[in-house]
């Protein structure tokens, strides 16, 4: 802009420029000066308004002040008492020593609490909404307890590092007359975990995770065994993707194909047939009810759980009541035909009274104490007889976690801390049958 093209200044009264004085070279400044820091209008300011005064501070008696002390630290007093209170304890020795004390007993009463999540919280959430909608293809109550271990399992995976995957796990198992052990890592532990649960697959249909070229289903050890050698690499923490997808599969498919396929068989492997006297026969098949299967699945995937949270130094909790009760009962089903095993190998006492199948006969009563507890009368000369009562010779009582690890292979016999009475042989040979449940 050329200067003939610049606005004329306003002239002021003076003629001087808009109301403002010249510069010492005779322009005006390019902001203006407010008016009245150049001259006196004649006009007072507007007197601020005063304010308000403190309020004075309470004075109060010692006694009064010492009887303030737990509504302080417990942040109950008024601003004022908590004034007067925080002066006083600055000069009264006794006074403070006493604040402090209650003051720690106050962070007594908030203990610090975990900021994971509570392992029930799912199913809690879950019960709440089905509860409020039910669900339109309903997962089959012997498939809810896989479906919350395998659940649970899956959010420890989620939490640790990779590092952990390496840490290393000792899987437990009883064999006859001792205990047996294999040493593998958490990331080994899945994979068995999907090597065995691919079996309950096989049943419904589904892929092998082992591959097509698998051949006839063997059993859980081997399969494991198998898995871990067609591995080029140790598994790592890439094994959890497979075993999640499966889990989520099984549950899927059990439940799209209703209740009635819980009668469904799942192949275990195979064990010898009775001797017929003319020395062993052939070996025959042994096999569990789909409803069955997935509890002895849930189970395992429990078990193996708490092995992976020692291993990485994390707490692990039980099964929720009702399954672990589910898992109880089927361990104590299971009891007469592995004592029945164990009778034809030569490792457990002869029968005493054999009676017709369905007829009542010698029997030992299990006490389960604790959670997900009860009492089941296990037939002890024939799987086919009946429990009765009126025929117990023996008593056994065991906390039900403590019974779990037992059958699972974590405890052995000898030290299983139950209650006796009665026939010792007889509660030797079902603690015996109980540890003999477990496998790798």
């Amino acid at each position: 802009m050329t200067g003939a093209d610049r606005p004329e200044p306003l002239d002021g009264p003076d003629g001087t420029g808009p109301d403002r004085p010249d510069r010492p070279d005779g322009t005006a400044p390019r902001i203006p000066t407010p008016r009245a820091s150049i001259e006196d209008t004649g006009q007072a300011l507007p007197d601020l308004p005063e304010p308000p005064p403190a309020p004075a501070p309470l004075v109060l008696e010692h006694r009064v002040l010492k009887s303030l002390l737990g509504a302080w630290a417990l942040a109950a007093c008024s601003a004022e008492e908590a004034i007067a209170v925080e002066e006083h304890l600055g000069g009264c020795g006794p006074c403070a020593e006493e604040a402090l004390r209650l003051r720690d007993a106050v962070g007594l009463l908030h203990p610090e609490e975990s900021l994971d999540l509570d392992p029930g919280l799912r199913t809690r959430v879950l019960e709440s909404c089905l509860g409020r909608r039910p669900p339109r293809i309903p997962v089959p109550e012997w498939a809810v307890p896989y479906d919350a271990e395998t659940a649970r399992l899956d959010a420890l995976l989620q939490d640790i590092g990779d590092a952990e995957w390496h840490a290393p796990v000792r899987l437990r198992w009883f064999e006859e007359e001792g205990p047996a052990s294999r040493k593998t890592t958490v990331a080994g532990v899945i994979a068995h975990l999907l090597a065995v649960d691919g079996m309950v697959g096989l049943a419904l249909g589904l892929d092998d995770p082992l591959g097509p070229e698998a051949g006839v289903p063997l059993d859980p050890a081997h399969r494991t065994e198998a898995y871990w050698r067609a591995s080029y690499f140790p598994p790592t923490r890439a094994v959890r993707t497979p075993w999640r997808d499966q889990t989520h599969e099984l549950v899927r498919t059990v439940s799209f194909a209703g209740g009635g396929s819980g009668r469904l068989p799942v192949p275990y492997g195979t064990v010898a047939a009775p001797d017929s006297g003319a020395g062993p026969g052939p070996r025959q098949t042994v096999e569990l009810p789909l409803r069955d299967s997935m509890v002895d699945r849930a189970f395992e995937c429990w078990i193996h759980a708490g092995d992976i949270a020692d291993a990485v130094d994390y707490p692990y909790a039980p099964p929720a009541p009702r399954h672990l009760h589910r898992m109880i009962d089927l361990a104590a089903r299971m009891l007469p035909g592995t004592l029945a095993e164990r009778r034809r190998s030569g490792l457990a006492t002869p029968p005493r009274q054999l009676v017709a199948a369905g007829a009542p006969g010698r029997s030992l009563r299990l006490e389960i104490e604790g959670l997900g507890g009860g009492e089941w009368l296990i037939p002890l000369d024939s799987p086919a007889a009946t429990g009765s009562r009126e025929h117990e010779v023996a008593h056994v009582a065991l906390d039900g976690v403590e019974f779990c690890r037992l059958a699972a292979g974590h405890v052995s016999p000898e030290e299983a801390a139950a209650g006796q009475d009665g026939d010792r042989e007889a509660i030797r040979d079902v603690l015996f049958a109980a540890a003999s449940l477990s496998r790798m």
